[in-house]
């Protein structure tokens, strides 16, 4: 197997579980070394580490709150200082609210702003941190969702905004960064099998769901994660300001 990412080092912010381990795992399999962030599940980030290495990768796992903005620098800071530099960073922490409809008198306005708070003010932090450090021809990968440029159903009004949010946010700092043959995409999943969708759908998909789908299935996380390596490595090169659905289809 060719190597194509042997001797980059990568970050992959929320990377202890869910679609984040599953990208740390793809870059290791191309030879990357990876880092991830984790805010407190420490045991199932080491195993992700322990899984990491076994792959004959260097790879480290560094406790941050994506939801405190000041603690992106000391994160970035802390991959350069173990790795000697940052090639790749991927933001994927993210949470998802279960949403109302904004006119509901019950709109839990608390968690929705941190939802805001993680999933926008978070990867800006990041993104900033690591731009002065970042090597010159290296990617940074933003993972949004498909709800960031389509609403099929009611509901989910904050959290498709705060994906939309980081659609023009990547495009300029494409702008910003192509100087330095640096490119910057967004990679929008739609339905996958994380906790995340588990605790919005229960543990089965609906057929309705489903239905909407011209491609009868919900993602596999390593399909996605085969698509952040691809932008990742050298034949992304030329891909900058991008937004790529990895859905099936849903909601064409």
């Amino acid at each position: 197997m060719s190597k194509t990412l042997k001797g980059k080092v990568a970050l992959v912010t929320g990377g202890s579980r869910g679609l984040g381990a599953a990208i740390g795992q793809a870059l290791a399999d191309e030879g990357a070394d990876v880092a991830i962030s984790y805010v407190a599940s420490a045991k199932k980030a080491e195993a992700v580490v322990e899984k990491l290495k076994a792959k004959g990768v260097r790879a480290l796992a560094i406790q941050s709150d994506q939801a405190d903005m000041a603690a992106a620098k000391p994160l970035v800071d802390k991959v350069v200082a173990h790795f000697g530099k940052l090639d790749i960073l991927v933001n994927n922490a993210a949470i998802a609210v279960q949403g109302k409809t904004v006119d509901d008198p019950d709109l839990d306005t608390v968690n929705l702003d941190r939802q805001w708070q993680i999933n926008v003010m978070g990867s800006v932090a990041a993104t900033r941190a690591a731009a002065p450090v970042l090597t010159d021809g290296g990617r940074i990968i933003f993972i949004g969702s498909l709800f960031g440029t389509r609403i099929p159903v009611s509901g989910v009004a904050d959290y498709a905004g705060s994906k939309s949010a980081l659609l023009g946010y990547a495009k300029g700092v494409a702008r910003d960064l192509g100087r330095r043959n640096i490119t910057v995409n967004v990679v929008q999943p739609g339905v996958m099998p994380t906790d995340m969708a588990k605790g919005a759908l229960g543990d089965e998909v609906p057929e309705a769901l489903l239905d909407m789908h011209p491609i009868r299935r919900i993602a596999t996380l390593e399909e996605v994660s085969a698509l952040v390596t691809h932008l990742s490595g050298p034949n992304g090169g030329y891909m900058t300001g991008g937004i790529f659905d990895v859905a099936g289809g849903f909601a064409i």
